[in-house]
Order: C-alpha cells, then structure tokens, then sequence
C-alpha cells in the first residue's frame, strides 16, 4: 500500500509532523492493507495565519483495488486531531464498503439458484 502525504506550508510546523501522521494513518488502517493500493493525506489550515478554532483539516483518500476511491475529510484545532479523526472516520467507512462487498459478492447458493 503505497502513501503519499501532502500539505500545505503553513501546517508544517515540525519535520516530523509528515511521517507522524503517515504512520498514525497507516496503523489506524493497516487491518485494510491488503485491499489497497494507495492511501492520500491531505493537511491544511483553512484559515492560513489568522487563527481560529477547528481551522485544520485533513482528508484522506483511499483507494480500494478495483474500486472507486474513498475519502473522508475532519477538522479539529490541531493537525494530529484532525488526522486522527479522518482515519477513524475512513477505518468506520473501509469496514462497511468491505463489509457490504462481501455480503453481496458471494456466489448464491445451490439450492436457491432459480432455473
């Protein structure tokens, strides 16, 4: 599962801030890894130096093989909530597409299939 962090320059305040919230992300959605081929984060401030509460925000996208992508968007008043809060929020969202993936993609079975 590759994962690609971008942000903008005002949100990066630390060096670490990238590889924190990558590996946050990757363990809060690692149980997925396999159905998978690529996981997008988005950081930003909405509201650039003026500051404000609940300005940062990060959407996360993933993309399910074979699948159309899924994403998600949270705020919060710190970057690290606001990642947290998304890959809950995706984790919730990957359990029921999969979820509903798998009910619906069985085969039926033999003593219900109609002639």
């Amino acid at each position: 599962m590759q994962v690609q962090f971008n942000s903008d320059s005002s949100v990066m305040g630390t060096e670490n801030v990238a590889d924190r919230i990558e590996a946050a992300v990757r363990d809060k959605l690692s149980r997925f890894e396999e159905r998978l081929t690529r996981i997008e984060i988005h950081v930003r401030d909405e509201n650039g130096p003026k500051h404000g509460g609940d300005d940062k925000a990060c959407t996360i996208e993933a993309r399910p093989r074979g699948g159309r992508a899924i994403g998600v968007t949270e705020h919060a008043a710190k970057v690290d909530d606001a990642a947290r809060k998304a890959a809950n929020t995706l984790a919730q969202r990957l359990t029921r597409h999969f979820g509903k993936s798998e009910r619906h993609g069985h085969d039926p079975r033999p003593d219900k299939v109609m002639s």
